[in-house]
């Protein structure tokens, strides 16, 4: 079973006007005081007449283009009791506003994130003036729509009270038709989330709802199950406690007449009795008219020469039509495959309303055409059920990490941020991130990368290592939330499955919060109400073109079976699993469950030491100082990576603090490098073998990613978007081509893992090296391999002592093995290594003259580097100079070797020359 980290792990269209759930316990005073055809020709006169006439057919105002205007930008900013006023920008929250202002500082800096706890206490109110830039009395619905309030709210507008917000992941909309001037003063109250949180805690009567806090060492807020909000802001084992409070996405009114476009969604669907593509649209909208509107709506893709029209009728309130589009057979369709499996094709598509009352709308999207089925089948020799992803009817290896919030502050993620760390992941030849369930749904333009890069996306509802409560108000909330996320982004080819939550099936199976055998039953009830009865339903009734599982970890149809919490989520023969365990050798492959499909496993690390520097001083330049362990929120962590360091490698022993501390940072990033790697190559070679009924592993998604602040912690991304060392090492574990090697019984395996769609006859060659020479002791070139397509198979065989044996002079302390295939027309495997015994008990390893030189040839850097003897582990580091290099991290067995840098940012050879530092293990004493 794996080891867990401890506590890791409703908005109504713009119309009608916004519900609010009252909640069962009272709020503080002061917010009960702040109160294409002949008809279409036929539609077009009419719709021109009536613009003529000054009025429709049914007496109401003409059809105009809706009038939208943002209220973006500056807003007044004041605390509770006044003692704080400033400039908020909206989108923003009140900890970036505090910052711009200079109030405070750098709210990541040193020991911030307990000293400004304060902010979060307080009560802020945005506030603002704003003249309505058109005619209001022209228009039949005008509303005020907030993308997002983080969170708990009350809106008024001209001092009249509109309603209240209570959830991050809604839209709401309020209708201001009747209380709209020329000139309008908005005010959005908030109230402190930990004050919220903790009073919905306290008046949930009958039974506790666990876990109430986080553990200490997070240093977070209580009761974060109770308030929908980002669950990591209230602290996480990577993250610092920021319960912000905030207007965090886009505010803007909206007039129109009529009826007006809320939601416009696109799905795909093969139809495999016609052998034809089909699309699904759907439009939602809200529909001002006291009697139904008709129209014509005409599809057209000019590249596959599809164009339909269609008779529509619009029904009052919220109106909603389904169109279903055919494609035309005779033109091929280009599909939308992941990374490295094909291109992301998508067709430029035109959407055309022409309603007999009212404006014409276009939209413009893009059309992909992708499939996606989650099969669960038995396996031969194997008892379970299979659990992998099949696209585009091809099995897929699912090869990525998990995602979490790039910044406490999600007004400071913007599209530069997004991109950098979804190309990173590309560029390190992954194909796919699971969206965890602590964070928030991610902004458009994440899931619109993802569209182009080929990113596949898992996403998780934001539900995560707790239980949750299931009063009627709550689930009104979680409904128009799940509802919105699910019309917002299901027009991405790029998500492929939703997940209810993070681990919360594992958290009633395992009993982590202890509760007794007799009231078991509760929860589970609970659990099903909410994810199953709830969730679940909403999902499959708004989108039916991708699956859904309840939970991850998770059996999948077994964890149904079992009434949808199974005994055991963790269980190698069914769905995903997430594994975590400090104390094991992590070069020890056996100490891996060979599962279905591994979604969360991983070790920590420090970022380097250009990142930390930004937010601490000398003092705290220490592996043991007061900041070391302030930033480390896991329980014991910095002494587990210690003990993992420890298995394999010298502890750092130098005098000089700074050198002693740099060392060890780099000791942890090889160290997590290195048991990554083992671990996932353990996931890659298991893909088509079943041993002792387990196996057929097709996933493999680390944790984590990225990093929300700069500190030790499972990513293989620095704040900022540095590349540890763990990411270079992915570049190579995730290759579509690459050879394995592991060690059982006193005997060598090789393995040949591809996702190439063909087989491949390849040349496998296999190199050992003595640690004292670069002169190799032994060549084995092996000819004739096949490597299957999308497979893993068995392609060299030898006891060890046979190979120490063939290879004179060989000790397994004195040599190293790296090895690679190759074949026709330049196809090569990255090298890889395998290492006979821990690196601390090498013999003949010397400390080396390492050296480089740096040329440009156009945007690109080129660093030729030189050693006088073999070098595990060489490290390039540039400091604060934003870019990548080619490959980091690597055993070095040649004279030279050249690595290239490719920059984020204008640098130059001077700058390069003077930030760079070269790290090898021989440079740690």
């Amino acid at each position: 079973m794996a080891v867990r980290r401890p506590w890791r792990g409703s908005a109504v269209p713009s119309s009608p006007a916004a519900r609010y759930s009252q909640r069962p316990c009272a709020l503080p005073v002061w917010w009960a005081a702040a109160a294409a055809s002949r008809a279409a020709f036929l539609l077009l006169l009419l719709v021109a007449a009536a613009g003529r006439a000054g009025v429709s057919a049914a007496g109401v105002p003409a059809a105009g283009v809706p009038e939208v205007h943002s209220l973006r930008g500056s807003w007044r900013l004041g605390n509770g009791n006044g003692s704080v006023v400033l400039r908020g920008e909206v989108p923003g929250c009140v900890h970036t506003a505090l910052h711009r202002a200079g109030l405070i500082q750098d709210p990541y800096y040193r020991f911030n994130d307990v000293m400004y706890r304060w902010i979060s206490l307080d009560n802020w109110t945005y506030s603002r003036t704003f003249r309505t830039p058109f005619d209001f009395r022209k228009w039949q619905k005008v509303n005020l729509v907030f993308e997002g309030v983080d969170t708990v709210a009350q809106i008024l507008i001209n001092n009249v009270t509109l309603g209240r917000t209570d959830n991050m992941f809604n839209r709401y909309g309020f209708d201001i038709t009747s209380v709209i001037k020329e000139v309008n003063f908005i005010e959005v109250h908030f109230l402190s989330a930990i004050s919220y949180a903790a009073e919905q805690n306290r008046c949930h009567k009958g039974y506790s709802i666990p876990p109430a806090c986080p553990p200490p060492v997070q240093k977070g807020e209580c009761h974060a199950n109770f308030i929908r909000k980002e669950q990591c802001s209230f602290s996480w084992d990577w993250g610092p406690s920021f319960p912000t409070q905030g207007i965090w996405k886009d505010v803007r009114i909206e007039a129109y007449n009529h009826y007006h476009l809320i939601y416009f969604s696109l799905t795909s669907f093969f139809v495999k009795s016609t052998q034809k593509w089909r699309l699904e649209i759907e439009a939602i909208f809200d529909v001002v008219s006291s009697k139904p509107i008709v129209g014509l709506v005409t599809v057209n893709i000019p590249k596959l020469q599809t164009q339909q029209t269609f008779n529509v009728t619009l029904q009052p309130g919220e109106g909603s039509i389904v169109l279903l589009v055919n494609i035309n057979k005779s033109f091929a369709v280009e599909a939308w495959w992941p990374n490295g499996h094909g291109k992301q094709t998508g067709y430029n598509m035109t959407t055309t309303f022409i309603m007999e009352a009212g404006y014409q709308i276009e939209k413009f999207s893009k059309a992909y055409f992708r499939t996606v089925e989650l099969v669960q089948e038995p396996i031969h020799g194997s008892p379970g059920l299979s659990f992998y992803f099949r696209i585009n009817d091809r099995p897929i290896f699912i090869k990525g990490s998990n995602w979490i919030p790039a910044d406490s502050f999600q007004d400071r993620v913007t599209y530069d941020t997004l991109r950098l760390l979804l190309k990173s992941a590309a560029d390190a030849n992954m194909n796919a991130l699971r969206v965890w369930g602590g964070g928030v749904y991610e902004q458009d333009e994440f899931y619109d990368i993802c569209d182009e890069i080929g990113i596949m996306i898992w996403q998780d509802f934001m539900f995560a290592c707790a239980l949750y409560p299931t009063d009627q108000n709550y689930l009104e909330s979680v409904g128009a939330e799940v509802t919105h996320q699910v019309r917002r982004l299901k027009s991405h080819p790029s998500i492929i499955l939703w997940s209810g939550n993070n681990e919360n099936e594992a958290a009633i199976a395992s009993n982590w919060f202890s509760i007794p055998y007799a009231d078991r039953g509760v929860y589970i009830k609970d659990y099903v109400m909410l994810y199953v009865k709830n969730i679940r339903e909403i999902v499959l009734a708004e989108d039916k073109s991708r699956p859904f599982v309840a939970s991850s970890p998770t059996n999948g149809l077994e964890s149904v079976k079992e009434g949808w919490v199974s005994q055991n989520p963790y269980d190698t023969h069914y769905g995903d699993t997430h594994f975590y365990d400090y104390s094991i050798d992590c070069w020890n492959w056996a100490a891996y469950p060979k599962t279905r499909f591994a979604s969360e496993y991983g070790f920590q690390s420090w970022p380097s030491f250009s990142t930390i520097k930004k937010v601490s001083s000398t003092e705290d330049w220490s592996y043991t100082s007061n900041f070391s362990l302030h930033r480390q929120h896991h329980e014991n962590g910095n002494d587990q990576m210690l003990q993992q360091i420890g298995y394999h490698f010298k502890l750092p022993q130098s005098t000089d603090p700074i050198k002693k501390f740099k060392d060890m940072i780099y000791l942890t990033q090889v160290m997590q490098a290195q048991c990554v790697k083992t671990e996932t190559e353990f996931y890659r070679f298991s893909q088509s073998e079943i041993i002792k009924g387990e196996g057929h592993t097709m996933g493999a998604l680390y944790w984590q990613l990225n990093d929300i602040w700069q500190a030790p912690s499972w990513a293989s991304l620095e704040y900022g978007g540095k590349w540890k060392l763990l990411h270079y090492f992915a570049q190579n574990f995730f290759a579509p081509l690459l050879p394995v090697a592991y060690e059982d019984k006193g005997v060598l395996y090789i393995y040949g893992v591809s996702d190439l769609h063909v087989d491949h006859k390849l040349t496998l060659r296999v190199i050992v090296y003595t640690w004292s020479s670069l002169e190799p002791v032994c060549i084995l070139s092996k000819g004739g391999v096949t490597v299957k397509a999308q497979s893993a198979v068995p392609i060299y065989k030898e006891s060890i002592n046979d190979f120490l044996e063939r290879c004179q002079n060989c000790t397994r302390k004195s040599c190293v093995v790296t090895f690679c295939l190759m074949g026709e027309d330049g196809l090569q495997s990255p090298t890889n290594h395998h290492f006979l015994s821990s690196l601390k008990d090498a013999v003949g390893l010397k400390k080396t003259q390492l050296s480089a030189s740096v040329s440009q040839q156009d945007d690109i850097y080129i660093f030729d580097l030189h050693t006088t003897a073999i070098t595990p582990f060489v490290s390039l580091d540039v400091g604060s100079i934003k870019g990548r290099f080619s490959e980091n991290g690597f055993l070095m067995t040649e004279k030279k070797k050249v690595v290239m840098f490719y920059p984020w940012e204008p640098t130059s050879i001077e700058e390069l020359e003077e930030s760079l530092t070269l790290t090898s293990l021989v440079d740690i004493v």
